[in-house]
């Protein structure tokens, strides 16, 4: 006798709790957080120019993953919560 077995199973609905939108950017800390793939730092950095020049962030500053398949250490969150008031998460590839 054969047992089959099917792995699919329903979507649970979830209700997903977003985060207020900021107002304005100016002269706010800005987290980076850089996934450790090819250029993704190069990218963050220039978006931390453009976030400076263009929408009057007074600072950013880039936090690195240990590597792309792992999620952001909760030191990292923690310290970002702390020193930013928003955090931009970048890939590169």
């Amino acid at each position: 006798m054969m047992e089959l077995l099917d792995p699919t199973l329903e979507a649970i609905p979830q209700t997903l709790a977003y985060a207020p939108r900021l107002a304005s950017l100016q002269g706010k800390r800005v987290a980076l957080v850089d996934n450790t793939k090819c250029n993704s730092d190069r990218l963050l950095h220039k978006l931390g120019d453009i976030l400076k020049s263009r929408h009057g962030v007074a600072e950013t500053r880039l936090w690195r993953k240990r590597n792309a398949g792992v999620p952001v250490d909760e030191a990292a969150i923690a310290e970002i919560r702390n020193v930013c008031d928003v955090a931009i998460a970048g890939i590169g590839d």
